[in-house]
């Protein structure tokens, strides 16, 4: 960092050479839903439903889709805050699905995420010092006075004044909040940082601030970001490749520039569709409107689970689940209308 206090959080198992960094198979997250005097399992929300994807070293992956289709829930169960239900998840080649305590702990300090909220995300009790350094002093990482620098750098580095290392979250703007969230997952030197919605929660201006930091701090540490998010715009900004999901399941993946101009999938034919541009620019622009609301999780929809939505729906989308396969190169979609001869409209 530019000549800031660098300390070794270490670095667990040797570099897998296929240069990914994260790799994920078939995650599932099903939350048992209890009922009666003895809290019998009555049924399961469905809420991550068989989700697969790779971040590379460096790389920003965004992962969009309207609310509650299981996107946060990705992200806390890829860092083991929720235990998986199924599937497998990789770093650098191992597999730290059901590592526990003591062996899960060096991926812990490689692995740190950002939160929603600025306001709820911090310890109210906790000088804004004390809680960057917090995981420093878990992990008894440095000596204090080598924590002390650290933690000194860290704000610098991300736009805030040293001196602000004894105020309370309540002194900071919910911009100024954000950094000091960002200041605390950089702290042990991750490699990977979840952003879970970091921007939704601020304004526009100090949005932009918040993501062009990240993506400064992502050229000079070589980090990589899933990077969780509802907003188009700044998805196209900031990340490299984007997954869309729809209830649990990722539906479409591919790098921002072919999603965005010539997406494979319905339902991001109507994401794209809803967001707002310039009326010059929106002349011949086809508006898809969805109908019906989306299905409950408890009990989604046989087959493909946007069946019951898609303008383009077949027979066979009411009984068969589309596997996500890559369609043209480098673009995946789960799509019927991609087999046997059927293209997707916007694919011709």
């Amino acid at each position: 960092m530019n000549g800031s206090v660098q300390l070794k959080a270490g670095s667990p198992g040797p570099k897998n050479g296929s240069g990914n960094l994260l790799e994920v198979s078939d995650l599932k997250k099903h939350f048992p839903i209890h009922r009666g005097f003895f809290s019998r399992v009555s049924g399961h929300v469905y809420a991550v439903d068989g989700v697969s994807f790779t971040i590379k070293r460096g790389e920003t992956l965004g992962l969009v889709g309207e609310s509650g289709c299981g996107k946060s829930t990705v992200g806390r169960t890829l860092l083991r805050l929720l235990e998986p239900t199924g599937g497998s998840i990789r770093v650098d080649g191992a597999d730290i699905t059901h590592l526990a305590g003591g062996d899960l702990l060096p991926y812990r300090r490689r692995m740190q995420m950002i939160y929603q909220d600025p306001y709820a995300s911090l310890n109210p009790r906790m000088s804004a010092g004390e809680i960057v350094g917090e995981a420093l002093t878990i992990h008894q990482i440095g000596t204090p006075q080598e924590r002390g620098e650290r933690i000194a750098s860290l704000f610098a580095r991300v736009g805030l004044r040293p001196e602000a290392m004894k105020s309370y979250p309540h002194e900071f703007s919910g911009g100024q909040r954000q950094r000091i969230g960002i200041a605390r997952a950089l702290a042990l030197n991750p490699d990977l940082i979840v952003g879970d919605e970091p921007v939704s929660a601020l304004d526009v201006s100090i949005q932009a601030q918040i993501i062009n930091l990240l993506m400064d701090l992502q050229d000079e540490l070589k980090l990589s970001y899933l990077f969780v998010a509802h907003d188009l715009a700044v998805v196209e900004h900031i990340s490299h490749r984007v997954a869309v999901m729809y209830l649990g399941r990722i539906v479409e993946m591919t790098d921002k520039t072919s999603l965005f101009e010539m997406p494979l999938h319905p339902y991001t034919e109507a994401l794209l569709s809803a967001v707002p541009i310039p009326k010059a620019s929106a002349r011949g622009r086809k508006r898809v409107i969805l109908t019906g609301d989306v299905p409950s999780p408890i009990n989604p929809p046989s087959g493909c689970h946007f069946h019951a939505r898609c303008p383009y729906a077949m027979p066979r989308c009411r009984t068969e689940v589309p596997t996500l396969r890559e369609v043209k190169p480098g673009h995946f979609a789960s799509c019927h209308l991609h087999d046997a001869g059927v293209r997707f409209p916007l694919a011709s």
